[in-house]
């Protein structure tokens, strides 16, 4: 203790304490630092928007990815300066930007390497397609003879299919002449349409950041060789790419293919580093000593093989980067033809093409194929560069229906289902009865991210898994976003398989891993080829076909434990199952999934997490019809549902289906409602539902094929929840890719820019929803305009990052829903800045053409609308920081702030990071970030009878970038609206506004003139509508419009005539049968005696008197509605009108009275002119993490000066006495 005190630092007790206090100013500052952002490094990402928007340009490709790709360039850098030269040519000249050395660090280079995915529009070319086929040179000289042949160059194909007729050409056009030859083009009658010639690339990524969502470069070496300085090589051209990835586009249609995640060398990236590794073989025995090393074997083919099906005579089309002749694992490469402008070539020269055909046939010992036997016919569709045209794979497509192929395998997609030409010549290869299997995309684990092609009905979409039968991460989700608002998606994928370190051929010899649903695709593909082989060839084809194949696979697959059905499809395949279904074969027609027991969780979820009840908005689920029977088939009446007991009558159905199915396929929309009678029911309905479907004779049969079709339904009821239980989902105002270019909600985010996961309850947002089901809410969905509910039933309409606009008349009701019937409603908005909008709009030099944002994160303008008639604004402040209310932490990514809100209404203010560019940056010693601006980003009122909360940013709810969910924040605010709870923490008296907040002179956001927004709009251009989501009796009409009603109790209700329904039943509609659930045929199921309206009225347990007015009604063939208020309020009528003197509330909650009480007394202290900036800032909030951290670290540092000059003083004193421990402390 002496030896301490002499140095001059006290005992150890006093050791001890003067390091707690050392450690106070620490925390203090770490505190400031992670609530004001002063330090935290979540937010650096926005401290500069030009370098947002430059990572943007880049990362808007990482979308246009291929499913499938190589997992490296070649290490011969003449092919790899080949490689760099293509990519940036406009087909064939290179960029001369591309010459400028890459200034960005190594690190940066790695990370920009994930966004190479460049597409766009090719300038001046456009894809006229025809109504039949012709050869090249007739088409040309007929549209010669229609428009003319000034101011259009046609442009030849030299390719294998110009032998053959085609049904599109490819024409030239200048700028100067594109109005007036496309107007010649619209009025041909022999042009079917006309479209852009699209050009996308695949980019390469890595097992080891696939599960993360990061993409880079893993080095192939060519021939089989590993070299060590591929990887280097590797990423400095990539490095040059990079600035490829600034081609990005703009179109006046729907835009083209955005290609996805590509496959990926390895396993899972946390093992080891897989990114610039090569895998022998040797090696995979090793690491997967406890598992077979063949992939064929994993699935038993060698049961089939001793059999003799090996897939001989079947042909095998492989969309990919070719193969090459001489290779050693192939025994029967029948063809191998070349689509691309890179006319020199026919081989593989990246490798892919080898690998996925070597999973498929080959014969090599250590990474066998599935049908070493089957004709391969190689497509070498991309080029070097990994470029593609429209053009080229339309023209490979007619190629493979002129030559007969059996199956084929395409590993390219993309979110972009309104690809029109692609699209359909995908339904015509199905059609002439070509087997296409295709990976689902390597999006995973969000939902909704399922691929085109794979995505579509008559084609195998596969999804990967690993060997533990768990579903890979990387692998996409469904649902499908066709149907989506009015419908519900499809079952997808179909079937998954093994995708992860999957053994396959290499480039020239050998074998290696890959990992990825384009690993899968193949496996799939192989498995197809084996199983064709077994039906005998003289009726192979008669029996096989899309639907026959798929109705093996999906009735053989091995349900996985712990999955839905939105990630797993039927299941695992099983290949011999599927085996023993052909053997035994005959056409029929079925139903996917085969069953639906909505009470099989997990299984069937989101359906077995929330019971049905009536009263509530139509469950739709979406069965797909496989017929086996031929390629074209009807539904020859209704379906009818069977219940199997008495309780199974209350249940109705309403239903959709395809007016004709074709190819091979169609859809079921189920609509299931509870009946109003069923309202206390409680128990399990079950039954079934029965339909014919018919096809024309095969061959040489006489009569139509038909065949019944049952699919079992199994559902739980319970009784018709509490009003405040339940929450309205707005799914109709949500706009995405496609059709226009949607941006993302987080400008944070750099290698996902669209906004394309469906924004839906059980897509994007399935946290959320599982979340509020775990907290006792039910949440249905609406998919038509706010006019087609009726709010007595609801307690809140939740409203999320939407971006469409709002008719009149539903501004009209949304009011009159709030002030007159107590419904709650939550907005939680996002970004919207014109300037930042602006800023995203990419300039393609290949392409010469523009990528242009239709909106912001959402539609600030429209939502202002929307909220006007409440006093409340939203601006085009973009926010980024951490905040916390009452101990709970969030995250504000590119959120806006409020401009407007109510007096008495409690706003919640933060200091944020305003990245919007109207402040000038600051620095701080540790990091460079924007100008720290306090902004109200949280408001909640009372207006009229019911609430209202805004919250300025919905990525805290989304799933797919979501940072820290605020689904605490949601509960809080839900009992607010609907439970009517004060909560202090989130109301406090000071947070209380005592003046409007905002003018009339206050700027707000306004709409982008240079934006069509008609084109992407379910409301401009729309009429006023309810469809078929929406309750019974005001489908057809434009719902229940903001008119005085009549309102009375559940017994005057009168539903059971057809005189009050907007349409009579067994009304059918007819449209494209390619339409989404909803919108072909309906056929409404009749009740057995009882009411086929759908219950309008809510609890029915009320004995107090309801509101009658004696003038007007609803605008819906006089349907009658009740009054769902809270059975405690009274209210009568006085001159037609409401008075709040006549409600009288009984039984108040007394911490109610408390907290109107402390208002009032702060309303009455602001009053007498004491005005504070309390009202708007949390005091409590001020105190503890503004004052007392400041405090602590002034009064720390003090002491810490205080102590160092005590310190020196005592250090010079001995110094001047000559101490021997003084000189060791120097």
């Amino acid at each position: 203790m002496r030896l301490s005190q002499e140095y001059g630092v006290g005992s150890w007790q006093q050791q001890f304490s003067l390091l707690l206090l050392l450690l106070l100013p620490v925390l203090a500052c770490d505190d400031l630092c992670n609530e004001f952002g002063f330090c935290s490094t979540s937010n650096s990402s926005t401290q500069c928007e030009n370098e947002v928007y430059s990572e943007a340009r880049n990362s808007v490709n990482w979308h246009r990815r291929a499913v499938f790709r190589e997992n490296g360039l070649p290490t011969n850098e003449d092919q790899a300066s080949a490689t760099y030269a293509a990519s940036t040519s406009r087909r064939d000249m290179p960029d001369p930007h591309t010459d400028k050395p890459n200034s960005g660090s190594p690190e940066e280079n790695e990370e920009r390497e994930e966004t190479l995915r460049v597409i766009g529009e090719v300038a001046g070319e456009y894809i006229v397609r025809f109504r039949e086929y012709r050869d090249a040179l007739s088409h040309r000289q007929a549209l010669e003879q229609a428009v003319g042949s000034e101011g259009w160059v046609w442009i030849e194909r030299d390719n294998p299919a110009a032998a053959f007729p085609t049904d599109f050409g490819l024409l030239r056009i200048p700028d100067s002449q594109r109005e007036l030859v496309l107007g010649r083009l619209a009025r041909a009658n022999i042009v079917r349409d006309v479209s852009h010639q699209m050009k996308f690339s695949r980019g390469l990524a890595s097992e080891a950041d696939a599960d993360s969502g990061k993409y880079s470069v893993e080095s192939t070496p060519n021939d089989g060789e590993v070299g060590n300085s591929a990887g280097e090589k590797t990423r400095g051209l990539m490095s040059e790419l990079q600035r490829e990835s600034e081609d990005v586009f703009h179109t006046e249609k729907p835009p083209g293919r955005f290609t996805t995640g590509s496959s990926f060398e390895g396993g899972s990236p946390s093992d080891r580093n897989y990114q610039y590794e090569n895998i022998s073989l040797a090696d995979h025995g090793r690491r997967l000593l406890f598992q077979r090393s063949q992939i064929t074997s994993m699935f038993e083919a060698e049961k089939l093989w001793a059999k003799g099906h090996t897939g001989s005579k079947v042909k095998m089309a492989v969309f990919d980067t070719g193969v090459r002749s001489d290779h050693p694992h192939f025994r029967n490469i029948k063809e191998r033809t070349n689509w691309t402008n890179e006319k020199d070539t026919l081989n593989d020269n990246l490798g892919h093409g080898t690998f996925v055909a070597g999973v498929i046939s080959s014969q090599d010992p250590q990474c066998l194929g599935f049908a070493p036997d089957v004709e391969i016919y190689a497509f070498r569709v991309f080029t070097d560069a990994q470029v593609s045209y429209t053009s080229w794979f339309l023209d490979a497509f007619n190629y493979a229906i002129a030559t007969k192929m059996n199956v084929l395998n395409l590993s390219i997609g993309g979110p972009d289902y309104l690809d029109s030409p692609f699209v359909e010549k995908v339904w015509e290869m199905t059609a002439n009865n070509i087997i296409m299997v295709s990976a689902i995309g390597n999006d995973g684990p969000l939902y909704g991210t399922l691929n085109n092609p794979a995505d579509q009905s008559d084609v195998i979409g596969v999804g990967g898994i690993d060997y533990s039968d768990h579903i890979a991460s990387f692998s996409s989700r469904g649902m499908s976003t066709w149907e989506i608002p009015h419908g519900y998606g499809r079952v997808k994928p179909d079937i998954v398989a093994y995708g992860r370190e999957v053994i396959g051929s290499k480039i020239t010899s050998g074998c290696k891993s890959l990992s990825g649903t384009s690993v899968a695709s193949p496996v799939v593909a192989g498995a197809v080829c084996l199983l064709a082989s077994v039906v005998p060839e003289d009726k192979r084809w008669d029996v096989l076909n899309p639907a026959s194949m798929k109705q093996a696979l999906v009735e053989g697959a091995t349900r996985l434990v712990g999955a839905n059905m939105y990630e797993q499809g039927a299941g695992r395949l099983n290949l011999l199952k599927s085996y023993e279904i052909l053997t035994s074969y005959t056409p029929r027609a079925t139903i996917h999934p085969r069953t639906l027991d909505l009470t099989d969780c997990p299984y069937t979820w989101p359906f077995c997490r929330q019971p049905m009840y009536a009263g509530a908005m139509p469950v739709i689920f979406n069965a797909t019809i496989l017929n086996g029977m031929g390629v074209v088939g009807y539904i020859e009446s209704a379906p009818t549902w069977t219940p199997l007991d008495g309780a199974g009558r209350l249940l109705d159905i309403q239903y959709t289906y395809s007016d004709v199915i074709w190819p091979w396929t169609g859809f079921l929309g189920l609509h299931f409602r509870i009946k109003p009678e069923g309202s206390r029911h409680m128990g399990i309905i079950e039954g079934n539902i029965t339909f014919t479907v018919v096809s024309p004779p095969g061959k040489g049969e006489d009569g139509q094929r038909r065949c019944d079709c049952t699919l079992p339904v199994k559902v739980n009821v319970v009784p018709t929840p509490a009003r405040e239980k339940r929450i309205l989902w707005d799914q109709f105002h949500s706009v995405r890719y496609p059709p226009g270019y949607i941006p993302r909600d987080s400008l944070d985010v750099r290698n996902d820019i669209l906004d394309w996961h469906g924004d839906h309850l059980h897509t994007n947002f399935h946290g959320m929803f599982d979340s509020l089901r775990d907290a006792g809410y039910f949440l249905e969905t609406l998919g038509s305009p706010l006019t087609c509910f009726d709010a007595n039933q609801y307690g809140t309409l939740l409203m999320v990052d939407l971006e469409d606009e709002y008719y009149p008349e539903e501004i009209d009701k949304l009011k009159d829903d709030v002030e007159t019937r107590g419904l709650g409603l939550i907005v939680f908005a996002d970004w919207y800045h014109v300037e930042t909008m602006v800023k995203m709009r990419f300039f393609d030099d290949n392409t010469r053409s523009w990528w242009t944002p239709a909106t912001g994160g959402a539609n600030i303008p429209a939502l202002n609308d929307l909220l006007a008639p409440f006093g409340i604004a939203f601006g085009d402040t973009i926010l980024s920081g951490a905040f916390s209310i009452g101990g709970e932490r969030a995250h504000y990514a590119s959120g806006t702030d409020i401009k407007k809100f109510p007096a008495g209404g409690f706003v919640h203010r933060f200091l944020f990071q305003e990245t919007s560019g109207t402040n000038s940056g600051i620095t701080s010693s540790r990091t460079s970030v924007k100008a720290q601006v306090e902004s109200a980003i949280l408001g909640a009122v009372e207006a009229g009878r019911g609430r209202i909360a805004v919250y300025g940013d919905s990525n805290c709810l989304d799933s797919s970038h979501i940072v820290t969910n605020c689904y605490w924040l949601l509960k809080k605010l839900l009992d607010f609206t609907s439970h009517k709870h004060w909560d202090p923490i989130l109301l406090p008296p000071t947070n209380e506004l005592s003046a409007p907040m905002g003018s009339p002179d206050t700027g707000l956001p306004t709409r982008r003139t240079d934006v069509n927004f008609t084109t992407y709009s379910l409301v401009l251009g729309h009429p006023l509508q309810c469809g078929w989501d929406a309750p019974l009796i005001v489908q057809g009409s434009k719902g229940f419009l903001a008119q005085q009603a009549e309102f009375f109790t559940q017994n005057d209700m009168n539903l059971t005539s057809d005189a009050n329904l907007p349409f009579q039943r067994h009304t059918k509609t007819s449209v494209d049968h390619r339409g989404p659930p909803g919108l072909s045929r309906l056929n409404y199921e009749e009740g057995n005696d009882t009411s086929e309206g759908s219950q309008i009225g809510g609890n029915t347990d009320s004995d107090t008197t309801k509101l009658r007015e004696t003038s007007g009604r609803m605008d819906v063939n006089n349907v009658q509605l009740e009054d769902t208020s809270d059975s405690n309020v009274e209210i009568t009528e006085e001159d037609g009108g409401l008075s709040s003197q006549n409600v009288q509330r009984e039984n108040l909650d007394p911490n109610l009275i408390i907290s109107k009480l402390a208002r009032e007394t702060n309303n009455r202290r602001i009053e007498t002119g004491v005005e504070r900036r309390r009202e708007e800032l949390d005091s409590t909030t001020l105190v503890f993490q503004w004052l007392v951290p400041v405090s602590l670290c002034f009064t720390g540092f003090l002491l810490i000066w205080s102590l160092w000059n005590v310190r020196k003083l005592k250090r010079k004193a001995r110094a001047k006495k000559g101490s021997a421990r003084s000189l060791l402390l120097i």
